[in-house]
């Protein structure tokens, strides 16, 4: 109760701020020029796929994902999909149980392997889409087979049993170990030293395994909006790469978010992450 009380005041501070000239976030679009919300929302509604990308603890990230969906779900309708990299492939059952009033809420918050943060950022996304009779969609690999590529390459995954290749996206996963999404990873502090090859094949397999069932669920004249870290989409990378391997004529938005000490212009490095960047003033308070 005192998180949801917190989030509350926070986004009546953040429209108080917008009034005082001290505004708690600001948007830029992909050339970096300052774009109202209204200009995201109708490019997102002739998108075919949006990747938001947030900051895990960024109250302002789960906040503009609610309120995007929301006005998505006022223009679009059922013809709207959510997704999310908070929820794996194996518990797509559950979590379409529970969608359907077949289990609590009390057996799927106990059961479905949730995020810590999933009552503040998560549930209320959960909800809307169960109120709408939306389909939402369990995307990421379950973290057993993250691990297994992590230890033994992409090539462990083929000890697995047809059973739980349904969990997986085709093999074997294509990979580019040239994007720069991966290639960063081995020149991560340590990384060095330890030389695990395999270290970036595991994001990978994040990513390839998102866009697959993002894939598998996004039908012609749908919208699907799904939520992953700001790291699983920019720089148009990870999980977009992989939609457009798919999919080349696939229309994707991008959104991220960043956290910065002055967000009246993005910073060198935020620079042309994604179509658009929700620069969030680094003073907020975390979720979590």
């Amino acid at each position: 109760m005192k998180k949801l009380t917190f989030l509350l005041l926070l986004v009546f501070f953040a429209g108080t701020a917008f009034k005082t000239g001290k505004p708690a976030y600001l948007i830029f679009d992909v050339n970096n020029k300052k774009a109202k919300y209204s200009q995201l929302l109708k490019q997102a509604q002739d998108a075919d796929i949006i990747l938001f990308g947030e900051l895990h603890n960024n109250p302002i990230s789960h906040w503009l994902q609610l309120e995007l969906t929301k006005d998505l779900h006022d223009a679009k309708g059922a013809n709207l999909i959510l997704g999310a990299e908070m929820f794996e492939s194996d518990n797509q059952v559950i979590l379409d149980e529970y969608m359907n009033d077949l289990i609590s809420q009390s057996r799927f918050e106990a059961e479905a392997r949730l995020w810590p943060n999933y009552k503040t950022d998560y549930k209320p996304l959960v909800e809307f889409a169960k109120v709408n009779k939306l389909k939402f969609v369990a995307t990421n690999i379950p973290r057993r087979y993250a691990s297994i590529v992590n230890s033994k390459g992409f090539e462990g995954l083929e000890e697995l049993s047809e059973e739980a290749r349904m969990f997986l996206p085709p093999l074997p996963v294509l990979y580019d170990p040239e994007l720069n999404a991966y290639k960063s990873m081995m020149n991560m502090s340590g990384m060095e030293q330890h030389s695990n090859e395999n270290f970036p094949k595991a994001q990978a397999v994040k990513d390839a395994t998102m866009a697959h069932f993002a894939m598998k669920y996004w039908e012609k004249g749908k919208t699907l909006i799904h939520f992953h870290g700001a790291y699983h989409s920019d720089n148009f990378e990870s999980i977009y790469w992989y939609l457009k391997q798919q999919s080349p004529e696939l229309q994707i938005l991008t959104i991220t978010t960043v956290s910065q000490n002055d967000i009246s212009n993005v910073a060198e490095e935020n620079k042309g992450k994604a179509n658009y960047i929700i620069c969030v003033d680094k003073d907020i308070t975390p979720t979590h």
